[in-house]
């Protein structure tokens, strides 16, 4: 799995090596940034929080946040509330921030960085209708006593959300 590109996207000229780097024939600045993402702790009444599992690679058919990737300028918070209507068919009440993580995420056989925003949101409504194009399944675990996630940073915004409510 690469960490980076091989050549210039600008000139297509090979660089000398992986970003932080600047192309040697046009002078192009390369950097490797954080992809934002946002994603929902979505909460019940009775100290739950509501998991799906995974229908697409990669890590398909284990437990994560709904949430994913911010569209070019989107907020993380509209991301968040969108994340939702995808994935679950409902409006949230979007709650606090519980933090920023940085984690990685592998795609076409390249581990990228991301900067994953975690928010506390409730349900609007009572009926969720899951997208079976992105998750398989759904249940509620105890905020205090979660299953291993998907990605690393859900495990680390669960723990700092249990820690205030």
């Amino acid at each position: 799995m690469t960490t980076g590109a091989r050549f210039c996207p600008r000139c297509g000229g090979a660089l000398a090596g992986p970003p932080p780097t600047a192309c040697p024939h046009c002078g192009y600045a390369m950097f490797v940034n954080a992809r934002p993402t946002a994603n929902l702790i979505l909460l019940d009444g009775d100290g739950r929080f509501l998991s799906v599992r995974r229908a697409i690679p990669p890590r398909a058919g284990l437990w994560e946040l709904p949430g994913g990737f911010c569209d070019g300028w989107e907020h993380p918070a509209d991301a968040a509330v969108r994340e939702a209507r995808e994935e679950l068919g409902i409006d949230v009440e979007l709650g606090e921030l519980v933090g920023l993580y940085i984690g990685s995420y592998e795609y076409q056989n390249e581990l990228l960085p991301v900067l994953d925003a975690y928010f506390i949101g409730h349900a609007a409504e009572p009926t969720i209708t899951l997208n079976a194009a992105e998750v398989s399944d759904m249940a509620w675990f105890d905020l205090a006593d979660p299953p291993p996630m998907a990605f690393e940073s859900m495990d680390r915004a669960l723990r700092d959300a249990a820690k205030v409510r």
